[in-house]
């Protein structure tokens, strides 16, 4: 297979100037469009493809981005990889505004969305998809952007369980207590149901969630507002930037054939076709 790494830039975290030798395509999918123009270069000669997961101009809300669509151009694109970010809320003291985590769990809490790519249309593939989920993300994917956050000076949680919440809103206090309760040590709006679909697609996904602040659960800290979210990504954008750019040739380097060739059979292994 050709190897090529797919890069969905989360808020404040999507910027184009990481690839060399650009040219954008705009696609189609069986499922609409995806959030914008797919935009084709490379990082130290390894194939990326980059796609703003909330569209360029930032227009679109976490319930409406067309995640199917995303997913479905990626793969047809030849990725064989997605390297993804996001910034998320901090549901534990030690997880700081400024650090990243590279999550291996997640919790769904919304309620809006296409979870699988496999949902009935006549322009979408046969069958029902019954998809394991015990291991969402790609572990080897995870170990390499550990090691390279480590070696870059960055500050780094080596696991976390992300909560998606529908949004737009930002949780109620209760609710933030609450997920801390069930275990959730980060809070985003769009994990779900990217790294489901991205499982379907047989693809290796890993995550790099940026802490831009406390939620609202902790006493003597300001509740989260959208300004200093901003003002948080500003500064730290750059830590994922270098994490990819360090990242992407590693990944390039490696052998992938076992890793791929075992989540295209899962994928295949749990679609029920209808019955003839």
């Amino acid at each position: 297979f050709t190897f090529r790494i797919g890069i969905i830039g989360g808020s404040g975290l999507d910027d184009p100037d990481i690839l060399e030798g650009r040219t954008e395509r705009y696609v189609d999918t069986p499922y609409g469009k995806p959030s914008d123009a797919l935009i084709l270069g490379k990082i130290k000669n390894v194939e990326c493809v980059l796609l703003a997961r909330h569209g360029r101009q930032h227009t679109i809300m976490p319930s409406n981005v067309n995640y199917q669509a995303n997913i479905w151009a990626m793969k047809e694109e030849g990725c064989t990889h997605l390297l993804v970010t996001t910034a998320c809320g901090s549901l534990r003291e030690e997880i700081q505004p400024g650090d990243i985590v590279i999550i291996d769990q997640f919790i769904d809490r919304t309620t809006k969305r296409a979870q699988t790519l496999y949902d009935g249309r006549h322009t979408s593939p046969p069958g029902v998809c019954h998809i394991p989920m015990a291991e969402p993300f790609c572990n080897r994917t995870r170990e390499v952007l550990v090691e390279v956050a480590r070696s870059l000076g960055v500050k780094c949680h080596v696991r976390g369980a992300m909560v998606s919440i529908e949004g737009p809103r930002f949780s109620s206090r209760a609710e933030s207590l609450m997920f801390r309760q069930w275990g959730a040590d980060v809070i985003n709006m769009t994990t779900v149901p990217e790294v489901v679909l991205a499982k379907e697609a047989g693809l290796c996904y890993a995550s790099i969630a940026m802490a831009t602040d406390y939620d609202c659960w902790k006493e003597h800290e300001e509740a989260v507002c959208v300004d200093n979210v901003l003002k948080t990504m500003k500064e730290n954008a750059n830590k994922a930037s270098s994490i990819l750019l360090t990242a992407i040739p590693q990944i390039s380097q490696m052998d992938w054939n076992q890793t791929i060739t075992s989540l295209k059979s899962m994928a295949q292994s749990s679609v029920m076709l209808p019955k003839h």
